[in-house]
């Protein structure tokens, strides 16, 4: 697989202070090992080749020349692996010593990129042995007879994959105000190597995994940091190695601290998704630097793996943590009821009318609008909620809606409209037997209509009920339940309703309205607009006709956040989804995905307001902006071959 992903390894290997030999020789069985895993890049730590605490014997000719002799040994043994190498060693120059990370590709040296800040406080005191890359000196070194790039100006850029640049800091670079893979970052790289000698103490792990979360972030790109060991010499400091992969402030794999055995993590960075960040993002494009990078060029070695190393989670807009989940419902509640209490107090309107069906949707924007008149301070009798039974009404939803409202202490309007819309079909002369798309929507227009007239003869404000999901396929009927006053799910995706209206469930209410919010909960999603069965259940089931949810939502979330071509988008959903869905099932609602996001932007071109909650939003005053004309021939032949 391809697709924009290259494969990083991050190794913390076992080493013996000041010995170059045995160093070495560990040092190529982890280069070797992580080759045979598909990675096309390993980073080893800060000084790797003698240790990081050699302390004044970095001073010793000795153990220079020995760095440079095992230096040689690594390139020879490791010639013939197809992947960069990272690694730290001491690198005289010029009369002064410097700490240096030295990049190997095929048997030769790509570069050298010397530390900037040197510490020289509380327990460390580099100063004494390493002068600074800041100082400027000159721009190529010789190291073993060759003459190779030199300097903290440096990036390494792939000419055969758009988009992938690397550059390197090593250790305290990343502590400063302003560290040197910022600008890095602004001109070009997407990928940024730490080679690291961070010592442990308490408390430090956690701001080291945040800072490095947080460059990662800013920066648009991934992060690789390596640290060094507790093979290192502990006369005063103990080193935990701690190693962690970040993509975009999120961590994709970390170290287990504190194993005198070899260490290793790898994972495969989206480079594609970190260029579409950059692409989007006009701040990041208006930041500017006075530095002048030279750009090395090399080739990365082809990713021959099939599966990626990294979890593709199934479910995006829905953290699988429970305490992160229940954080997610509950910023995005508040989000909700926020959005609409400015909305009544801009007004000065104190009704609202929803219309209740007994499904997720419409029983997420109820708890809203009564949790958002609690805060305002509002009689809840001033919420007009109606439900509508018409052909498809379930006796199961009719009797949910009702215990709801009547739990919820609002004003119900329980308004059948089969006669209405019979005497509409007879105006127009459509067959009430022909189960067709005006039959499903002259129900849909219908109720609209009522809710609209019963906000105007009270002075109210109509709340919609769709969510997210149904704006991306289209699911709604245009001026019909497309249309509102206000629309509080509308940057609500489906897959995250069911857990709203469960934490409200779980957090919000008593156990009379959390047993009918299981018994939603329990119900099939459905615009019951056909006829039930004989047992008066259900027969139109949404997942039957326009494909599971949960698959929609992550094409979606993969299209809109980061520009995903389909093929990718079907091989990512291909591992995420893998033992629950077919090869074949995955492309056809993908199809059907894609086609229908494009098809029905006109309904989206029109929207009323709502709340953005998440990443995503489809309002076309916000985050999307598509024509209605747009084909989507270029996006389907994309498919012809998965």
């Amino acid at each position: 697989m391809d697709y924009g992903f290259v494969r990083v390894a991050a190794i913390v290997p076992e080493l013996k202070v000041a010995n170059c030999d045995f160093n070495a020789g560990e040092i190529i069985k982890a280069a070797r090992t992580a080759d045979s895993q598909g990675a096309q890049f390993v980073v080893f730590p800060e000084l790797a080749v003698t240790s990081y605490t050699c302390g004044d014997l970095f001073l010793q000719t000795t153990l220079q020349k020995r760095a440079l002799s095992s230096l040689k040994v690594i390139i020879s043994e490791t010639a013939s692996l197809e992947c960069v190498i990272i690694l730290g060693m001491p690198l005289t120059l010029d009369g002064r010593l410097y700490n240096c990370a030295v990049i190997i590709k095929s048997g030769s040296i790509l570069g050298v990129v010397p530390k900037c800040y040197i510490p020289n406080y509380s327990e460390f005191y580099e100063a004494r042995w390493f002068s600074s890359g800041l100082d400027k000196p000159a721009e190529t070194i010789n190291i073993l007879g060759k003459t190779v790039p030199f300097g903290i100006d440096i990036l390494f850029e792939a000419v055969n994959m758009d988009g992938l640049c690397f550059g390197i800091e090593i250790c305290e670079d990343l502590w400063v105000p302003i560290p040197p893979s910022s600008n890095q970052a602004l001109n070009g790289a997407t990928l940024l190597f730490n080679l690291s000698a961070s010592n442990d103490i308490v408390g430090k792990h956690e701001y080291r995994e945040d800072l490095i979360k947080m460059q990662s972030a800013k920066c648009s790109a991934a992060y690789v940091y390596v640290s060094s060991g507790p093979n290192e010499s502990t006369t005063d400091l103990v080193f935990g190695g701690h190693s962690l992969i970040s993509e975009y402030g999120s961590v994709l794999a970390q170290t287990e601290r504190f194993s005198f055995d070899e260490k290793m993590i790898i994972s495969d960075i989206d480079i594609q998704r970190l260029v579409n960040e950059r692409f989007k993002n006009s701040a990041f494009k208006h930041n500017s630097n006075d530095t002048v990078f030279r750009k090395v060029p090399f080739y990365v070695p082809e990713n021959k793996t099939g599966k990626l190393l990294r979890w593709i989670d199934p479910h995006p807009f829905v953290p699988s943590d429970p305490n992160a989940r229940n954080k997610r419902c509950e910023e995005i509640f508040n989000i909700q009821t926020s959005g609409l209490g400015k909305r009544l107090r801009h007004t000065g309107l104190n009704k609202c009318v929803i219309g209740i069906s007994g499904g997720l949707d419409s029983t997420l924007a109820l708890l809203v609008i009564v949790k958002t008149y609690d805060r305002l301070g509002l009689d809840r009798k001033n919420i007009h909620a109606v439900t509508m039974p018409g052909f498809g009404t379930s006796s199961n939803t009719l009797g949910n809606s009702l215990e709801l409202m009547r739990l919820m202490n609002v004003t119900t309007h329980r308004i059948d409209i089969k006669e209405a819309c019979l005497k509409h079909f007879e105006d127009i002369g459509h067959d009430p037997l022909n189960y067709d798309v005006t039959y499903e929507n002259v129900q849909a227009r219908e109720r609209t209509q009522i809710l609209m007239d019963m906000a105007n003869k009270i002075g109210g404000l109509v709340i919609g009920t769709g969510d997210l999901s149904e704006l991306a396929l289209g699911w709604a009927t245009y001026n019909g339940d497309h249309m509102s006053m206000y629309a509080v799910n509308s940057g609500v995706p489906k897959t995250l309703v069911k857990y709203l209206v469960q934490w409200c469930a779980d957090y919000l209410f008593n156990n009379d309205i959390r047993n009918v919010l299981l018994s939603v909960l329990d119900t099939p999603i459905s615009p019951e607009l056909l006829p039930t069965d004989k047992e008066g259940c259900i027969q139109q089931k949404t997942e039957d006709i326009v494909g599971p949810y949960e698959l929609h939502d992550f094409y979606l979330y993969h299209l809109v956040r980061y520009g995903a071509e389909p093929d990718k988008i079907y091989k990512l959903a291909e591992q995420a989804f893998e033992g629950k869905y077919e090869k074949a099932t995955i492309k056809k609602w993908l199809e059907t995905f894609l086609r229908r996001f494009f098809s029905q932007q006109f309904k989206r071109s029109c929207l009323p307001d709502g709340p953005k909650v998440g990443s995503i939003s489809l309002s076309p005053r916000g985050d999307w902006r598509m024509p209605s004309d747009a084909d989507v021939g270029i996006w389907l032949n994309k498919l012809t071959n998965v």
